[in-house]
């Protein structure tokens, strides 16, 4: 279906005006980016866009300001507040996905880190949607350099990876899924360049300074002496360029709205007039309305103690007895250590054979872990989060304990070591079936070692191996995956990657797919 968009009148001549239409189904496979300074009529284009589009396809709106929430009273857009947790952010996405509501994910009264974390979250809820889910949707980033940027601010290294990979998928792998990434950012510079490189639409809107005017040109094919021109466009003019716009730059300016955005521009109002001595009373005088502080009242002297009672006295004679000297930390052998170990062990794989253990965060059950080794009293230090987060992998793997003391296990727990912590688990767990010479796991077991239900997970993951050389796939003559382990010099057996089923909960519900 051929859908043209009206975003306003275009001026293709000095004396020709006419509509200027943009290609619905065009955008969805061509993405947009918008630029302009602050005040240039940003905010107004994406509304007008919005509010076009409605009634013929899904909306995401990441707003950082709040300020398109006033779409659903008109359009029926549900608000999603972001002071909520990541998980429920994601799984609010799966739903969005599945049930094909248009949301504005209201980031309002986050701090900016907060900001990126949430948008993150439900970008990847969004990403990760199964593939019958696929359907068309805009998902529209509003301030896409605060959720992009160019270079390391003040928010954290994590915050900023996690951001900028949601905001990667969007504009890079989105339009795969269905998802057209429309942004919009007040200057280039501040945006990270394999963000806005996969933008093949622009609108480009009143800027100042050399070298985002300089990058705007280039962007439209224009040369850099036309550059000056975007200095003198006025409030809700852009020039376009695109498959979904127009083949060649095209001056547009943008019609009206039918919502308005709770932030307005400001007016200039008259200031009071009154005389300097009432100024001063308004400012240094309590109002009528305003409690007036009660005098303080002188405070009494406090009444002596009481005099101690005999098991007072008693209790501070204990206390000035010389202290008993600390016990001497008990000797560590082999037979302890080995002991020590195999608590460790069966800890570990208490935790593991919980239902729902392959699907908590390694947080969840590092804590876990601890307060089991308190209750067992298990003597030496506590594990630390990397240990931890090692030995998990290890268990996750699946490998017995005959295998787990040999010496080719221990390189491949070598390798895995240096390792990105997301892929150790799945590392080991090829490792451990190519060792046995066991077949290939299935999607769904690879999803499994690293907490996920999502075999388009496991894929993607099996792929970025392969593109780091950390393993090699291939297919024998019936078509059954096989993985090899260039490092260790091992391969796995023939495998089905649809093989495995998912454990159903009891009574035969998804408890996930509940949002439990």
């Amino acid at each position: 279906m051929k859908v043209g968009i009206d975003m306003g009148i275009a001026s293709s001549g000095a004396a020709s005006n006419g509509p200027a239409l943009l290609d619905l189904e065009e955008l969805l496979a061509t993405r947009l980016l918008v630029q302009g300074n602050s005040g240039s009529g940003k905010s107004h284009l994406l509304r007008r866009l919005l509010e076009q589009s409605a009634p013929y396809v899904q909306q995401a709106v990441i707003d950082p300001e709040g300020d398109f929430v006033t779409l659903a009273d008109k359009f029926g857009h549900v608000v999603v507040d972001a002071a909520r947790s990541e998980g429920d952010l994601q799984r609010i996405a799966a739903r969005v996905r599945q049930h094909r509501v248009s949301v504005v994910l209201s980031l309002e009264g986050l701090d900016t880190e907060a900001q990126m974390r949430c948008a993150a979250a439900f970008l990847g809820g969004l990403f990760d949607a199964e593939r019958d889910l696929w359907y068309p949707m805009l998902v529209v980033v509003d301030e896409a350099q605060l959720f992009a940027p160019a270079a390391a601010g003040e928010v954290s290294d994590e915050a900023r990876k996690v951001s900028l990979g949601a905001m990667t998928n969007l504009m890079c792998r989105g339009r795969k899924r269905g998802l057209a990434g429309i942004i919009a950012t007040q200057r280039l510079a501040k945006l990270a360049k394999n963000v806005a490189a996969e933008a093949s639409n622009f609108l480009m809107g009143r800027t100042f300074l050399d070298i985002d005017m300089a990058r705007a040109a280039d962007l439209l094919g224009m040369e850099r002496r036309q550059a000056e021109m975007f200095r003198d466009l006025e409030r809700g003019h852009f020039v376009a360029l695109g498959p979904a716009l127009s083949r060649r730059p095209l001056p547009i300016r943008i019609g009206v709205v039918e919502t308005a955005a709770r932030s307005g521009s400001f007016k200039l109002l008259p200031l009071p007039e009154q005389p300097t001595e009432d100024a001063r009373d308004l400012i240094f005088k309590a109002g009528e309305d305003e409690m007036v502080a009660r005098p303080v009242a002188p405070r009494r002297a406090p009444p002596p103690p009481p005099a101690p009672s005999t098991n007072d006295l008693l209790a501070q004679l204990a206390r000035t007895r010389p202290a008993s000297a600390p016990e001497a930390p008990a000797e560590v052998t082999e037979e302890t250590k080995a002991e020590r170990e195999a608590a460790l062990d069966a800890i570990l794989r208490e935790i593991l054979d919980a239902p729902e253990a392959a699907f908590r965060t390694v947080a969840v059950l590092y804590q876990d872990f601890l307060v089991r080794c308190r209750i067992r009293r298990v003597s030496g230090e506590p594990l630390n989060l990397p240990a931890f987060r090692r030995r998990l992998a290890v268990a996750r793997a699946g490998v017995n304990t005959a295998t787990a003391e040999g010496s080719e296990w221990d390189r491949a727990v070598a390798f895995a070591t240096d390792l990105e912590e997301d892929i150790q688990g799945v590392y080991l767990l090829l490792a451990r079936a190519a060792m046995e010479g066991a077949p290939c796991p299935p999607d769904g077991e690879i999803a499994r070692a690293c907490g996920s239900r999502s075999p388009g997970r496991a894929r993607r993951l099996v792929a970025y191996m392969e593109s780091r050389n950390f393993v090699v796939t291939r297919n024998d003559p019936r078509g059954l995956r096989i993985i090899a382990l260039p490092d260790l010099g091992w391969e796995t057996g023939p495998g089905d990657p649809n093989a495995f089923e998912e454990p159903q909960a009891p009574g035969g519900q998804d408890l996930f797919a509940l949002g439990s």
